[in-house]
């Protein structure tokens, strides 16, 4: 048989205010490694679209399946960490690979490396596209394998008496996720806006991924520098290994015995008996037991990981990029203020307490834009006191000088001009046909007047513009930008037009415009696309749900899976509680692909919908769960007068634990060592 190990006893370490000093260097290194991963992920999006020059759909694939394999590598991670190396070196060796990972990523992102003929764009995308990727599996590699570790190897720094302390180090643990997110993605997109280059200016992804990269190497540091300090629990053998052999043989034995004629036992895993001990089936119970409460949670991440990519296209389009950082700064407050709620006594079971966390909702402001044969038309009215009737698509429309009409015909998205004279055939121009990005308002102007106009707003010039014909869109940003009107005689008119987020225009000079002192009186704006209507602070009671369900959802998640994991498997089941993260972002992939919908807002109502089912589901599993204490499980199994729990492969529950704290016979146990038992509710 293959028996089970304990751990060795925890020698006592330095402490201040009755928690270990070790931890301090681990809540630093979490910190820079989360400010490392999420300045990377704020940008990344960005650098697939703008720098490899990927479309939204192939942009948002490859981001949830990186955000996917990051979440799918912590099994590794938990293996080798249990099995090998230990947390310790585990975390060093990974943190190396990581920020190799992070440093080829930034170089990958250097255009002059392959800009020849120094235009600003690279010249061998295959080359960045492939260093970018190596980038991104180290990094997945790295992130995801240390992810179960630090946590984990963060609680085994506490003494069995620490129980309490235990439990705020993990909220302090997430605080400092959420302090090194929101510092990233306040930062990092001001370092992307920068511009950089040898030979041309461009914006600086070496510089946004270059500081990630650099934090990543301070996080290792700190780490080191610890070292001495730190309680470290050597590996107890290839435990995933035992636990999957454990698992198989209990099926296959079980299988074997299916007849009728044998006697049914207790848990399906007693079918194990025959070849592991005692000791490591009832491990094998627990584990199974809270992953079994996993299935669920899934959908939770599918629905955060959904809005949280679908936000990051809806900043290009809607608001600046450091609205992101509202989620981490409501996460700084929320997570004192549920600790404060629960030391006072709002001590509800913890389990249901992620069942309520799975409340989300979400915001959809994106305009519609005609799709397919149904494109959009505009007709303008160019003649100079009288109307004209237009005939489109069956429907005939009149038009007063200088206004407009939008219908949909069969035809391609375009502007008709109606003539310049009296009876003059109309001119098409290519129209715009998505909302501009990044906040920015799109331009353009359309020259009535009888000779050639050039037209500057700023640094930037929509050219020369030659009588009767339009000039391109120019990117115009949110104020009251003052365009500079010239002719070829020098004389100037100066156009100040206000403008929001998210607009379009088409600024009409007609014919009767002249230069002069009343000169831009004349100017007609025509509205291609309307400003942002819905003001950015709309958004915030959406995320403060968001982030409040994330809050009792991770936190509680955390704790939940170190505190039900038996000694020597809370790295796996560590492992487990992310590896729900990565099928939820593989759930996304599917639904979205498998769904088609048109709409965003229905995207959001099906996932929405979905995890309400889930939430009743995982709400009633929830309620029939016992919440149970491994160590005292464990010490069972190796008290000498045992014998018959060794027997049985079970444990009296209201001996370890009773849920309402009606019972407690285990009387030799201090109150600070029955906290985990009583409060993880």
């Amino acid at each position: 048989a293959e028996k089970g190990e304990f751990e060795k006893p925890k020698k006592k370490s330095a402490s201040i205010f009755g928690y270990p000093i070790s931890i301090f260097f681990i809540v630093v290194n979490e910190f820079c490694e989360r400010f490392s991963y999420y300045g990377m992920r704020a940008v990344l999006v960005l650098y697939f679209k703008y720098f490899l020059g990927w479309d939204d759909d192939f942009a948002t694939t490859i981001y949830h399946t990186f955000a996917a394999l990051c979440y799918l590598t912590p099994i590794l991670g938990a293996i080798v960490a249990d099995s090998w190396l230990g947390k310790f070196k585990t975390i060093i060796y990974l943190s190396i690979v990581y920020a190799a990972g992070q440093v080829i990523l930034a170089v990958s992102a250097i255009h002059d490396i392959t800009d020849t003929d120094r235009d600003g764009t690279p010249d061998n995308m295959t080359f960045h596209i492939s260093l970018s990727m190596v980038g991104l599996l180290l990094i997945a590699l790295g992130t995801g394998g240390i992810k179960p570790c630090v946590a984990a190897f963060g609680g085994d720094q506490f003494q069995d008496h620490q129980e309490k302390q235990r439990g705020t180090f993990f909220s302090i643990f997430y605080l400092s996720i959420n302090a090194g997110s929101l510092l990233s993605t306040i930062i990092t997109p001001v370092l992307r806006a920068q511009e950089c280059g040898i030979h041309k200016q461009r914006e600086c992804y070496p510089l946004a991924f270059g500081v990630p990269a650099a934090l990543m190497v301070v996080a290792l540091i700190v780490f080191i520098v610890g070292s001495g300090m730190y309680t470290k629990t050597a590996p107890q053998g290839n435990i995933m290994v035992k636990f999957c052999r454990c698992v198989g043989f209990a099926i296959k034995n079980r299988f074997r015995h299916r007849s009728s004629a044998y006697p049914k036992r207790e848990h399906w895993m007693d079918w194990a008996e025959e070849k592991y001990d005692k000791l490591l089936i009832a491990q094998v119970k627990m584990v199974l037991k809270v992953l079994f409460l996993y299935i669920p949670l899934p959908m939770f991440w599918a629905l955060f990981d959904h809005d949280q990519c679908r936000h990051c296209h809806g900043l290009l389009t809607i608001q600046p990029d450091q609205m992101q950082t509202i989620n981490p700064i409501l996460i700084l407050v929320l997570v004192p203020i549920m600790d404060i709620l629960e030391s006072v006594g709002f001590t509800a079971f913890r389990v249901h307490r992620v069942s309520v966390g799975s409340d989300q909702s979400s915001p959809e402001t994106l305009p519609k834009f005609p799709s397919g044969a149904e494109a959009q038309v505009k007709f303008i009215n160019m003649i100079e006191g009288e109307a004209i009737s237009v005939n489109a698509g069956g429907h005939v429309y009149e038009l007063k000088p200088f206004d407009v009409r939008e219908t949909h015909t069969d035809t391609h998205a375009q502007v008709c001009a109606r003539g310049f004279e009296k009876g003059g055939e109309p001119q098409s121009f290519s129209d715009i046909t998505a909302k501009p990005e990044k906040g920015a308002n799109s331009i353009r102007f359309l020259n009535g007047w009888t000779s050639k106009l050039n037209v500057t707003v700023g640094e930037s010039s929509f050219g020369d513009i030659v009588a009767n014909n339009m000039s391109v869109y120019v990117s115009v940003g949110q104020g009251e930008p003052q365009f500079k009107i010239m002719d070829a005689s020098g004389n100037e008119c100066v156009f100040t037009q206000s403008l929001g987020f998210g607009s379009s225009y088409t600024n009409v000079i007609p014919p009767t415009f002249a230069f002069g002192e009343n000169c831009a009186a004349s100017i007609r704006p025509i509205m291609d696309i309307s400003p942002n209507s819905v003001h950015m602070a709309l958004q915030i009671p959406q995320y403060f749900l968001m982030t409040a369900g994330e809050v009792v959802f991770s936190v509680t998640g955390l704790e939940f899976a170190y505190s039900q994991a038996p000694s020597n498997m809370k790295s796996v089941l560590q492992a487990g509680w992310l590896l729900t993260v990565a099928f939820g972002n593989i759930i996304v992939l599917i639904v979205a692909e498998a769904a088609t919908l048109e709409e965003q807002w229905a995207e959001y109502i099906l996932f929405a919908s979905l995890l309400v089912v889930v939430c009743v589901i995982f709400s009633v599993m929830a309620y029939f769960y016992t919440y149970i204490d491994p160590m005292k499980i464990e010490a069972q199994f190796a008290h000498p007068d045992s014998d018959e729990l060794k027997r049985k492969g079970s444990f009296d529950k209201n001996k370890v634990h009773d849920p309402h704290g009606k019972q407690r016979k285990d009387s030799d146990s201090s109150r600070e060592g029955d906290r985990a038992a009583e409060t993880k509710m």
